[in-house]
């Protein structure tokens, strides 16, 4: 393989049509911008991927209010909960024995640098969600994660419902 620009063609990683836009002289920023750009699923501009995100929004937005209550018409009666490797039955169930109960530990939740995508097709929706959050709980003590979450919704009458919801957390990098 000849040397190109960069090196990016020696990359195994790198996207086959970002070798070959390298290698035809296709300006590096451009290149890079190209890849930095959400898919366009992502860009949420049909009236269904808004309508999905606003139900995600709600849902993000009872969590920071510390108050799910209402919370149950987001999701699908036969919804399935999965949190950080554990399967937590339906949303009801997790409701009650999970989240209800958590919420009531914590003085504040806040999400921050949320960013979301969302793709329809055929009654379903897809979204994928990353974002860091801060909770404060109230005997003071602050813990930081960096969470995702990946929610498949079903159209029905009433608009969208969350049919499984997955979310998983970590540690954010230590600062350097």
């Amino acid at each position: 393989m000849h040397a190109t620009p960069y090196h990016i063609a020696a990359r195994p990683k790198a996207p086959a049509w970002c070798r070959y836009a390298l290698q035809r002289g296709l300006p590096r920023l451009l290149v890079i911008a190209a890849l930095l750009s959400p898919p366009a699923f992502a860009q949420s501009s049909s009236p269904e991927a808004s309508a999905v995100q606003a139900v995600l929004d709600q849902y993000k937005q009872a969590i920071e209010r510390l108050d799910a209550t209402g919370t149950e018409r987001l999701f699908s009666s036969d919804s399935t909960i999965f949190e950080s490797g554990a399967r937590e039955g339906t949303y009801a169930q997790y409701l009650a024995h999970h989240l209800g109960p958590e919420l009531k530990q914590f003085s504040s939740f806040r999400f921050s640098n949320y960013r979301a995508s969302v793709r329809v097709e055929n009654g379903l929706a897809l979204a994928n969600e990353a974002y860091d959050y801060a909770i404060t709980t109230k005997a003071g003590e602050t813990v930081q994660r960096r969470g995702v979450a990946t929610s498949v919704l079903k159209k029905v009458a009433g608009g969208w419902r969350i049919l499984v919801l997955h979310t998983s957390s970590r540690k954010p990098p230590a600062a350097k």
